[in-house]
């Protein structure tokens, strides 16, 4: 491997880790909503103002053997691993892009190359902030996915002019809109615009009310016996919610497929880079929210207990955004897995741990994204048997 290769792996593994040191921060600030930007990093113990020398991404924490330089409070192991898991993630997804078959299809990262790269990262970025705050306080931040989401819009909507787009279209690099999941994503939009409305103006009522109005955690909340909570009715306020995305994408959907002359209009309107682009993403958004969202609401009227929490809602949303429909709902089935082997190793070592589902999302959107050749294959080959009946 040339000498070239291994200075672009060292810098790309010491960014990722300066990454990691500003996701610590993002881990720890975030949820007790204070400042990203200031105050400057300080000692939780003692206050201290940490000097840039103590905060060099995993080199201060060996140092300092994990204690604070100044009152010998214990420096926890999550900021080691959580700068040395991003500094990884990193290398690991540049290696797959540029210097594996997939490689091929991404292109040089001079040539375009770099937006998919820079797109997951943002996507790793953010689930690794979202899982750790769900690991600790069983929440996810909702600007976390919020921002993921945003950089999957931009990054589609743009990629059509980095890249060529029929080499986008063809190796399924970002989601690109076809004539029927553009006129979903539309409808579904315009659906979700309604329903807002009709949340913000209280003709229809927001689900788990109390539980928004605190911004509490899952555990510090008052438990569900004492405040009475009905899942099942509320579950029901979250059906009338997504009526609205339900009804108008299947109207957009008719009106163009029963329609010759507008889905003539919207075939050509659709040739234009930043408008598939932008709607692919869009409707991956959509369908990563749905398949959660779904299950969230059945597994609610199925046990009379609140199933998943709407922050995974929005982190597989979010991911949707980026890598699209078909990888986000390979992401979904793949995560049980994670969670089988995690209740293995439970039963093996007897311990009673639970974790949030949040993580085991994440591992499954990585699995996804490193499987995502066998996944769109088969995804090809459904396709085709569907089509031609074979």
């Amino acid at each position: 491997m040339a000498v070239l290769d291994w200075i672009w792996f060292v810098f790309i593994f010491a960014f990722g880790c300066c990454v990691g040191s500003f996701l610590n921060v993002v881990i720890y600030r975030l949820p007790r909503d204070k400042s990203l930007v200031s105050p400057g990093s300080a000692c939780p113990s003692c206050g201290q103002h940490i000097r840039f020398y103590d905060n060099i991404p995993l080199v201060s924490w060996l140092l300092l053997r994990a204690r604070c330089r100044y009152c010998e409070a214990r420096i926890s192991a999550r900021y080691f691993v959580i700068e040395l898991l991003t500094g990884l993630v990193f290398l690991g997804l540049f290696i797959f892009y540029f210097h594996t078959e997939r490689g091929a299809g991404v292109g040089e990262f001079s040539r375009g190359g770099w937006l998919v790269y820079v797109a997951s990262l943002i996507l790793a970025a953010g689930l690794i902030a979202a899982s750790a705050i769900d690991l600790e306080l069983w929440v996810i931040p909702l600007s976390v996915c919020w921002f993921v989401t945003v950089a999957g819009l931009v990054a589609c909507a743009a990629g059509g002019y980095v890249m060529d787009p029929d080499v986008i279209r063809d190796n399924s690099l970002l989601p690109v809109a076809s004539a029927t999941t553009g006129a979903l994503a539309v409808g579904a939009a315009v659906g979700l615009c309604v329903a807002m409305v009709l949340l913000e103006t209280g003709l229809i009522k927001r689900s788990y009310e109390s539980d928004a109005k605190e911004d509490v955690p899952g555990p510090a909340r008052e438990s569900d016996s004492e405040r009475k909570v009905n899942h099942r009715i509320e579950a029901c306020r979250e059906i009338v919610f997504l009526l609205p995305i339900i009804i108008c994408a299947a109207v957009a959907y008719c009106v163009v497929q029963k329609n010759q002359r507008v889905e003539n209009w919207w075939v050509d309107f659709l040739q234009r880079p930043f408008v598939s682009g932008l709607l692919g993403s869009l409707w991956g958004y959509f369908v990563g929210c749905g398949v959660v969202w779904a299950t969230r609401i059945l597994g609610t009227i199925g046990f009379g207990k609140e199933a998943m929490g709407l922050g995974d809602v929005h982190l597989m949303g979010a991911a949707g955004a980026i890598i699209g429909p078909v990888l986000v709902v390979a992401a979904f089935f793949i995560a049980p897995f994670f969670g089988l082997a995690w209740a293995g190793v439970q039963m093996f070592f007897r311990r009673t741990r639970e974790i949030p589902y949040g993580p085991f999302l994440s591992l499954g959107i990585f699995g996804a994204i490193i499987l995502n050749d066998w996944v769109l294959g088969y995804w090809g080959l459904v396709r085709y048997h569907y089509q031609f009946g074979r």
